[in-house]
């Protein structure tokens, strides 16, 4: 069977220093792969056992990278194996076939944006009418596509987020906290559209999938079985499925976990189950919702 596995990055598989976790004894810990640098410096990592198991992953399947980063922060990742034909850049916005943007998923991109929800020069406005100098350290545009701030965690008032998101979501965007990052991405810009695309480019039989956060939800939610950490905002939340294995550990260990499971599950010939309707993020237990579709 031919499995497409569309993997978010930061957090998912790769961690920086700050995010690896690693509470065992330093004897113990995992030898470590840098596998990005930025301004000459270390930045992300995989554990020596995720890059034997990334690169049998990547000769068994159909692996994209699927990232909420830019062209050109994505470029600054050198994962082991075979470079990846196909990449997932700004959370949907660009198809990267050979590293180079498909041009005909930017106009459909481009389209759905102008039809269906508010416009970028609104939403960056109402973030920096909005912002609080003693908090906000940067307001970034992502390749005129959506608006992120970074912020002083500490500071950010209580409630703050809750109310951008209010306020944004009759427009047609939708708003995530990762980090020291918030983001306000537009509804349909989806990894989970560029990942259908794909399927459907590649010929796949079934899409494994795996990601951490809110803006991960939807792929998750669209592949036939899926991979979460015990952290980041999907853990927060307590948001689950079906048909998304949580794996019990936390930090770089989680991501080599998921890397383990996801070429187990890639080498299976016979297709997944099919998965069952279940709550959108944040959504109270037992509310029915529908599917979200790729």
């Amino acid at each position: 069977m031919k499995h497409l596995v569309a993997s978010d990055l930061d957090r998912t598989l790769i961690y920086s220093a700050a995010a690896l976790q690693l509470t065992m004894p330093d004897p113990e810990a995992p030898r470590l792969l840098c596998v990005e640098t930025h301004k000459h410096k270390p930045l992300s990592y995989l554990t020596e056992t995720a890059v034997g198991l990334l690169t049998e992953l990547a000769r068994t399947s159909v692996f994209v990278p699927t990232t909420t980063r830019t062209r050109e922060q994505y470029g600054r990742i050198r994962l082991p194996g075979p470079a990846p034909k196909y990449a997932i850049c700004a959370n949907g916005g660009h198809l990267l076939v050979d590293g180079v943007s498909d041009p005909d998923w930017q106009r459909t991109v481009t389209s759905r944006l102008a039809g269906e929800c508010a416009s970028l020069d609104e939403v960056r406005a109402h973030l920096r009418a909005t912002a609080g100098p003693a908090w906000l350290l940067k307001e970034r545009v992502a390749e005129k596509l959506f608006a992120y701030l970074v912020v002083d965690r500490a500071l950010l008032p209580e409630g703050w987020i809750e109310e951008l998101a209010a306020w944004a979501e009759p427009r047609g965007w939708t708003v995530s906290l990762q980090g020291r990052k918030i983001y306000a991405v537009p509804r349909p810009l989806t990894k989970s559209a560029a990942v259908r695309e794909l399927a459907r480019r590649t010929g796949a039989e079934a899409v494994l999938a795996a990601g951490d956060s809110l803006l991960d939800a939807d792929l998750l939610m669209a592949a036939d079985h899926a991979f979460r950490p015990s952290h980041g905002e999907l853990a927060d939340t307590g948001w689950t499925a079906p048909h998304v294995t949580v794996v019990p550990e936390s930090g770089v260990l989680a991501g080599e976990q998921i890397l383990r499971l996801l070429t187990a599950r890639a080498a299976e010939p016979s297709p997944s189950p099919e998965r069952a309707t279940v709550p959108a993020p944040g959504t109270a237990p037992g509310t029915a919702q529908t599917p979200v579709a790729l």
